[in-house]
């Protein structure tokens, strides 16, 4: 049952139908299921009962009598864009339903209504309209969260290794504060984040919402590497920093506050958009050398067929050889961080990847509940499943921004090049604390 009888909040759903016999059937449905509803033949009369009584959800045909369906679709969504509309016809097309689903529909529905298929429906609908409440929860605990109490003004920097140098280049924040929201790739839920600029010499800082815990963005604090890197402190984690933390790395971020709700977005799945953010509030140098993670010898992690190796070099690269079954096959790729615009148009659009046959397992492993399709990429046994590449060699570039992401975790820009075959995340974790041990 969807609305539990000892729910204290009914909640109400409103039925648009010239049909009496819908209107009654759908009615006595969704009453049995522990709703309230509203009905009209109207769609002049649905926008005002909507305007009046806010229904949680609107089961709308696309034949009306005063007026075409659709059109009252996109009035409705116009007057309030979280509308959860579910539609219905009788002899609707294939067209017809793309068109609505495009104009905001969440489903549609053919008739004669099925009792199962009715329930399921108002169920995905109210499961919509939850996930909505809780972004504007979200958004208001980060936008809220943006004046910054005195004890986060005098954060302190990463400790300083026997390799830290001072460089030529400046210290940098970004000159003005963002909320962005969205998908936790492994957690599923909906999350968000604030960032807010720092003063020199402060480091990149994460704050858990709501907790307010303070984590660093440093190796120490590494609490988990399956699938992604999970920062902890004292009990509160956030989950899959590596994307973000390689925007930043790569832009030159070196001082930044980041307000987390569990887990940073996922966005399209790669660090596209983190770096577009960047470039939207800008970026502000703060007139301090910055300092730089010179590395003096040679690192390594790994065998002879899965290592990891970082070495002396005048800049940052890092080359990478990747090795799966068809229809991945075998790539490789050499990218130096020559400047941000390099990193923007090599690295960032490359997104995140899963297979299918991982599927079963990650889900049983609490992981990949947020992959909606459209961020991440989905490879099947012969070919990738759900979208399009963006380069030819997508994979392999991931890692790699994968690789620039886990290293910022020292806490500072690496000089060094990173050499990686058949590796992820915990040899990246495991070669930093052999830098950080000296």
């Amino acid at each position: 049952m969807t609305a539990p009888e000892s729910s204290s909040v009914r909640r109400t759903v409103l039925i648009v139908d010239d049909e009496p016999g819908i209107l009654s059937a759908l009615s006595n449905i969704l009453s049995d299921e522990g709703f309230d509803t509203l009905s009209t033949s109207s769609g002049g009369e649905a926008l005002r009962l909507y305007a009046e009584r806010s229904p949680d959800v609107v089961f709308l045909d696309i034949w009306l009598a005063d007026r075409d369906g659709l059109e009252t679709l996109q009035a409705l969504r116009e007057a309030d864009p979280s509308a959860a509309v579910v539609m219905m016809s009788g002899h609707g097309t294939p067209a017809t339903a793309v068109k609505a689903i495009k104009l905001g529909a969440l489903d549609y529905l053919e008739k004669p209504l099925s009792y199962n298929r009715t329930v399921e429906a108002v169920e995905s609908a109210l499961a919509y309209r939850d996930e909505v409440a809780e972004d504007s929860g979200v958004m208001r605990a980060l936008e809220g969260s943006q004046a910054r109490p005195e004890s986060e003004r005098e954060l302190s920097p990463p400790p300083l290794l026997p390799q830290i140098r001072v460089g030529s280049a400046p210290q940098r924040t970004v000159a003005a504060a963002k909320v962005l929201y969205g998908l936790g790739l492994h957690s599923g839920g909906r999350t968000g984040m604030a960032i807010q600029p720092l003063p020199p010499d402060s480091g990149i800082h994460f704050v858990t919402l709501p907790g307010q815990r303070s984590v660093p963005a440093h190796v120490a604090k590494v609490a988990d590497t399956d699938y992604a890197t999970t920062l902890s402190s004292e009990g509160d984690s956030i989950k899959t920093v590596e994307h973000l933390l390689s925007a930043l790395h790569a832009a030159g971020v070196t001082n930044l506050l980041i307000k987390v709700h569990g887990e940073i977005p996922v966005l399209d799945g790669s660090a596209l958009e983190f770096c577009r953010t960047l470039e939207e509030i800008g970026l502000e140098d703060q007139g301090v050398p910055r300092r730089e993670l010179v590395i003096d010898k040679t690192y390594e992690v790994g065998d002879g067929e899965k290592s990891l190796r970082i070495e002396p070099y005048d800049g940052f690269a890092v080359s990478y050889q990747l090795r799966y079954p068809s229809p991945v096959g075998e790539q490789y790729y050499e990218f130096e961080l020559t400047d941000f615009a390099a990193y923007q148009r090599e690295i960032a659009p490359a997104r995140t990847f899963g297979f299918m046959k991982d599927v079963k397992m990650m889900a049983e492993l609490g992981l990949g509940s947020g992959g909606r399709l459209d961020n991440f990429i989905l490879v099947g046994d012969d070919e990738v499943v759900n979208t399009e590449l963006r380069f030819p060699d997508e994979f392999v570039r991931h890692k790699i921004l994968d690789v620039v992401g886990d290293l910022y975790l020292l806490g500072y820009p690496v000089k060094g090049k990173v050499t990686a075959k058949l590796t992820g995340h915990r040899d990246n974790i495991a070669i930093l604390r052999k830098i950080a041990a000296g």
